[in-house]
């Protein structure tokens, strides 16, 4: 029998009653969309970004979370964490003070070298197309109830 909780199906709800925003620099702006991208959103809900790390940020406008598969995809870019702290499925995703969307879950394909971290939104473009900047800031923020 596994130890882990998300496994095990342990947490009925949101366990993190007050946490640090996460910030982070866009440190490359992306293009590019895929209807078919088939990212395996992992279990946990989860997951530390410690200050240094660099971690791509994918969109999508399907209704996923962890555990989910997500094809519908375009790519806004990667950043480098500034401010470390604990991602978390449901907080509410920014650049620059502007809300791109809400944290659906983590594809871990190509760790150990970085994150997949997937953001449920309603505008599917990508980072370019947004006009995204580099050095912009991208923050991850407490999406409520906690």
């Amino acid at each position: 029998m596994s130890h882990d909780p998300y496994k095990r199906g342990a947490f009925k709800a949101n366990p993190y009653y007050a946490k640090n925003k996460i910030t982070s620099d866009l440190v490359v702006i992306l293009q590019g969309y895929f209807p078919d991208r088939n990212l395996e959103l992992i279990k946990p809900i989860s997951r530390a970004l410690l200050s240094g790390e660099i971690h791509e940020i994918i969109l999508t406008d399907e209704d996923a979370g962890p555990g989910d598969t997500v094809n519908n995809i375009t790519y806004l870019g990667f950043v480098e964490i500034a401010g470390a702290g604990v991602a978390v499925a449901g907080d509410i995703v920014s650049v620059d003070g502007k809300e791109v969307g809400r944290l659906a879950g983590f594809d871990i394909t190509h760790m150990p070298n970085h994150i997949n971290i997937v953001i449920k939104t309603d505008l599917l473009k990508s980072g370019a197309d947004q006009g995204f900047c580099l050095g912009q800031t991208l923050e991850f923020r407490a999406g409520g109830g906690e």
